[in-house]
């Protein structure tokens, strides 16, 4: 079998470069190991800047009507008697134009939204319950069931996850970095009333609600590192205190969870591949990056690669003389980015990793502080979004830590705008050439 470009792992970072591709009359290959639904819970959060990308793919309103929009995120403090100690927000509205919200939908039908608009071009090719187990010099080997077949393609995508066998086979070593803190993460029943974000902590507790269409919400606790299998001898009305201790909205809502059997551990991790690219082999998503689950970054950053991945190899093969050299340029885009959001990812974990109340007590100044001064409201927002980036400098640094006053003159919507990526910041080749 030969096609132009083969993808191994069929989550939604290879199927939205699936998409990108065959719209553009490539043809494709996705292989993905899984037969049914994932039993592990993904990325449910999709930020501004995926939902302009699946905009450009003509997703947006069947992504919107099959998902919570969240506009607000709130941000509680409490004090050690549990009473609302500092109250903040990180509001999506300061972003102008379309995209100012983010958006809950169940990991597997953004699966099957974006697997069914691929399934509408005959150059598209699934083949569910089949892993790749390898490369030869110029194929893919592939086995499903006892059936092994190969392969060929021009460029071979490594869309695997965590344990790629593509970044394998391309010499490239990551090197974790964990973390003092694990999560439990489940999902149960919400009012409906309950349609915003929020994350609650006191010193040494952290409770993150994200509200999902169909009345339901995605939670997020974080457990000291070890704890989790001392918790599970617990009877479950303990998992519900935890909850409603910190969230009253639950209560009512929590205790139709009736085991630990539905409930999960989440072990955060973080890395950075040193490259993503060796000859015509190219790794994307989780493969390239894991980042801390903190701002729920890792689904998008796979999209994010996807749609630059997509477009340039899509320009190449149109070209059908381009150099493999240019799939740098995919590395020169993202990497800096994905860099970016890893280092935000893992100082908001610190933020929360240590139990302890002067780290609680700076936590509540500095996300205070960030909702009071309009520019940096706008950055933390900009940066989370994934439509820009724009670092800190020192004085935003000493804004935060109450040495000078917060700026009150919000910057102008068209000013906001210049710090947007363009369409020539995602795709330089288009304008500089490709080689």
């Amino acid at each position: 079998m030969k096609t132009d470009v083969f993808i191994s792992g069929g989550g939604v970072g290879g199927l939205t470069l699936a998409l990108k591709l065959v719209q553009r009359g490539v043809d494709v290959v996705v292989a993905e190991r899984l037969t049914n639904k994932t039993p592990v819970y993904k990325g449910e959060l999709l930020q501004p800047k995926s939902m302009q990308i699946f905009d450009r793919l003509g997703l947006f309103d069947a992504i919107h009507s099959s998902a919570n929009e969240i506009k607000v995120l709130d941000m509680l403090e409490l004090s050690s008697s549990l009473k609302v100690r500092d109250q903040s927000y990180m509001d999506y509205s300061v972003l102008p134009g379309k995209y100012d919200a983010a958006y809950m939908i169940h990991h597997e039908e953004l699966k099957k939204v974006l697997r069914d608009a691929a399934a509408e071009y005959g150059n598209f090719h699934y083949y569910s319950g089949t892993a790749c187990k390898g490369f030869t010099e110029k194929a893919a080997i592939l086995q499903k069931g006892d059936d092994k077949f190969e392969v060929e393609a021009d460029y071979f995508i490594g869309a695997e996850g965590r344990t790629s066998v593509t970044r394998k086979d391309m010499g490239i070593e990551v090197k974790q970095t964990l973390y003092n803190h694990h999560f439990l993460t489940v999902t149960f029943p919400r009012a409906e009333t309950f349609k915003d974000g929020k994350i609650i902590s006191t010193y040494n507790r952290f409770l993150g609600l994200f509200p999902l269409p169909d009345q339901q919400v995605r939670s997020v606790y974080l457990i000291p590192e070890g704890d989790y299998q001392e918790l599970k001898k617990k009877p479950i009305s303990h998992f519900h205190k935890l909850y409603t201790d910190l969230a009253p909205a639950v209560d009512g809502y929590v205790q139709q969870l009736k085991d630990w059997k539905k409930i999960q551990l989440m072990i955060p991790v973080m890395y950075h591949a040193p490259s993503y690219v060796k000859g015509n082999k190219v790794i994307i998503g989780d493969a390239a990056h894991a980042v801390h689950p903190m701002a729920g970054e890792g689904m998008n950053m796979a999209i994010q690669d996807a749609d630059v991945l997509g477009e340039l190899l899509a320009d190449m093969l149109e070209q059908g003389d381009a150099s493999d050299d240019n799939l740098t340029w995919y590395e020169k885009v993202r990497y800096r980015r994905a860099e970016h959001v890893i280092q935000l990812s893992h100082l908001a974990a610190l933020a929360y990793s240590f139990p302890f109340k002067t780290v609680s007590y700076f936590r509540q100044k500095t996300f205070e502080r960030m909702e009071e001064d309009s520019v940096l409201h706008f950055k933390q927002m900009l940066n989370v979004s994934g439509l820009g980036m724009w670092k800190e400098n020192f004085r935003d640094r000493i804004i935060q830590g109450g040495f000078m006053p917060v700026r009150t003159t919000d910057l102008k919507p068209d000013m906001k705008e210049l710090k947007y990526y363009t369409k020539n910041d995602d795709y330089p080749w288009k304008v500089e050439g490709l080689k």
